[in-house]
């Protein structure tokens, strides 16, 4: 251990350095409640697919800022979080943090980007959307990224924004549309 100057020391004593912790014999293993083991990630239904800093995507919400039409039914909060979570998905899919293109293609496919949305999408969002932002909501925020299908996601931009404008019920899972009563809890 380093002592001021003044302090005196034995000139034939060993300076004391850096020495590592014995060898185990064995390696590490994962025995805790909480660890995942050797399966990995598990899978299931509302399990989701976590993905390399994805509340980066909370940063970049504000480049949206005055670019997007919502209903008076609608608050900010819900929004912000149901985007997010199917930005999430979407840079998850890819193995990677959330970008910009992410929060674009799920702003796209829920039609915030248009000022004059189809009355019958509006209605859609603004039901499937209602508390998500609380999280005791999570279930009702799972079904919004759960309505936007993976091969949704996996299309680029430019192609999303095309289809929303030819049919944008084609953008989104068919269990969603087809029974909206039933499919959301709220």
């Amino acid at each position: 251990m380093s002592a001021p100057y003044h302090v005196p020391t034995k000139p034939l004593e060993n300076a004391r350095s850096y020495q590592s912790p014995p060898r185990r014999d064995r390696s590490w293993w994962g025995n805790r409640p909480g660890d995942l083991g050797g399966d990995g990630q598990p899978e299931g239904e509302r399990l989701g697919a976590p993905g390399p800093d994805q509340g980066y995507a909370y940063k970049l919400i504000g480049q949206f800022a005055g670019k997007l039409f919502t209903s008076e039914a609608e608050h900010g909060d819900d929004v912000v979080a149901g985007i997010v979570a199917v930005a999430m998905k979407r840079s998850a899919l890819f193995g990677r943090a959330p970008v910009v293109h992410d929060l674009a293609v799920a702003f796209t496919v829920w039609g915030y980007f248009d000022e004059k949305p189809p009355a019958e999408l509006v209605k859609l969002r603004t039901r499937l959307f209602e508390e998500v932002s609380n999280p005791h909501h999570y279930r009702e925020l799972r079904e919004v990224a759960d309505a936007v299908p993976a091969e949704t996601l996996r299309l680029v931009p430019a192609e999303v924004t095309r289809r929303y404008r030819e049919n944008w019920r084609g953008l989104l899972a068919a269990e969603a549309l087809a029974d909206p009563a039933g499919y959301s809890a709220h």
